[in-house]
């Protein structure tokens, strides 16, 4: 009879045996399967005596019937003792004699822990809120002229938001430095792309101009030589052109979607997408917040097969992301210790989550899902189509099963601890 051990909180041992006439029938299938394509010298394939295939492909097929026969009675008796298992077994065969009439093994592994959450009522969390205005919708729309606009040359002093070419050289204690010196140098004041000081200088130039000024890069500039260290440039304004912005009127809709050039439908296109935006990082900042306060009440140990598929499969994604992005990481391992404390965190979460789910029956509800996937789905043209795109495929539509999930723990969450409200400005809602 099977016997479980147990080794620690989430370790098992198993302790079983395989009847030796199971495998001996095994090996005689497989082995007659490897010999309808066998290729032994002297025979045609098929016609190989099972004495010459024994002799070739016996130790192959008793390894293979070995490994099916060890996960086949393993699973049967964890099903047997209504084991959760965690992660593969690591099993180890006891008996070394073949002819044994029984096979002895063990099989360590974890089992999936108890989540135990502590109260949850005890805890606070702060909700997120904004009320989208009219002021965000001009202000957007402010932005979308300024991403369309000419520049035209101006004869004035330069200002910011205004479309500069500068020659300069940058000294240190007299020396040029390395990437201190360029001609013909085009610098977009305000967009951030020059130090704030330098930018400074060139503001209230003229053509023609020559300044001299100094300058202390910060200490964690990407320049090594000049990082923390004070330095001298010379600058000469070559030109300066301003920024000309389009009128908001039919052209100006038609370039950002409106078809029809409707500046109306314009205005109230933006501020639905605003509020559809504002909606999904509400919710995002807001479901951080509850999974917060369920990361901190839950106690209970983590399998380790878990944590280090987790962190094996973060590690895969931002080698994978980091070549999206141009770099060179062909070959290259990241270390699995940089992902463990944010796979710990995925795993715990993901198991809280089940647990909850089950226990409450927070289960998706269809209507639930249909709303979500017609809410992504208005972002496009066409949003019929991207609404059949979601539930023709089974994966792209557990992932919205999920998100609608997350969503019901969030609110069972909330309403059940101390809830705060607190309103944030745009610019932090969305991260600028």
């Amino acid at each position: 009879m099977p016997s479980v051990e147990t080794v620690s909180a989430l370790e098992r041992r198993l302790n079983a045996t395989i009847p030796q006439q199971a495998l001996r029938t095994q090996v005689a299938n497989r082995l007659k399967h490897i010999g309808r394509t066998a290729k032994i010298a002297g025979f045609r394939p098929g016609k190989i005596p099972a004495k010459v295939l024994e002799q070739h492909y016996g130790m192959e097929a008793r390894q293979e019937a070995l490994g099916h026969a060890l996960q086949q009675s393993f699973a049967t008796a964890v099903a047997a003792e209504a084991l959760r298992v965690a992660g593969d077994p690591e099993f180890t065969v006891k008996t070394s004699d073949w002819n044994a009439e029984e096979i002895e093994y063990s099989a360590t592994f974890e089992v999936y822990p108890e989540v135990v959450l502590g109260d949850v009522a005890a805890e606070s969390v702060e909700r997120a809120t904004y009320e989208l205005s009219q002021a965000d919708v001009d202000n957007t729309i402010a932005t979308l002229r300024k991403q369309r606009a000419t520049f035209e040359s101006v004869d004035r002093a330069a200002a910011s938001d205004d479309k500069v070419v500068i020659d300069f050289v940058g000294t240190l204690d007299g020396v040029v430095f390395q990437g201190g010196e360029a001609k013909e140098y085009p610098v977009e004041l305000g967009s951030g792309r020059m130090l704030p000081e330098f930018e400074a200088a060139i503001a209230g130039m003229k053509v023609g101009e020559t300044k001299s000024f100094d300058m202390t890069f910060p200490e964690n500039y990407h320049g090594k030589d000049v990082a923390g260290k004070q330095v001298t440039f010379a600058i000469t304004l070559n030109s300066v052109e301003g920024r000309v912005l389009p009128e908001v009127n039919a052209e100006f809709a038609m370039s950002v979607g409106i078809v029809d050039g409707d500046v109306a439908k314009l205005a109230d296109e933006i501020r639905s997408n605003l509020d559809r935006e504002v909606t999904r990082r509400l919710k995002g900042r807001n479901k951080d917040a509850a999974m917060d306060v369920l990361v901190k009440v839950a106690q209970f140990e983590l399998p380790i097969a878990l944590v280090q598929w987790e962190s094996q499969r973060l590690m895969e994604q931002t080698v994978q992301d980091m070549e999206k992005r141009g770099m060179a990481m062909k070959g290259m391992q990241l270390p699995a210790e940089l992902f463990k404390e944010r796979a710990e965190k995925r795993v715990k979460l993901g198991l809280i989550l089940a647990d909850l789910v089950e226990k409450f029956d927070l289960k998706a509800q269809p209507e639930k899902v249909r709303t979500l996937v017609e809410d992504y789905a208005q972002s496009f043209e066409h949003p019929e189509e991207v609404v059949r795109w979601y539930y023709a495929d089974p994966a792209r539509f557990q992932e919205i099963e999920n998100l609608v999930l997350e969503e019901n723990v969030v609110e069972w969450v909330l309403s059940r601890a101390k809830v705060a409200d607190k309103a944030i400005a745009f610019a932090e809602l969305m991260g600028n």
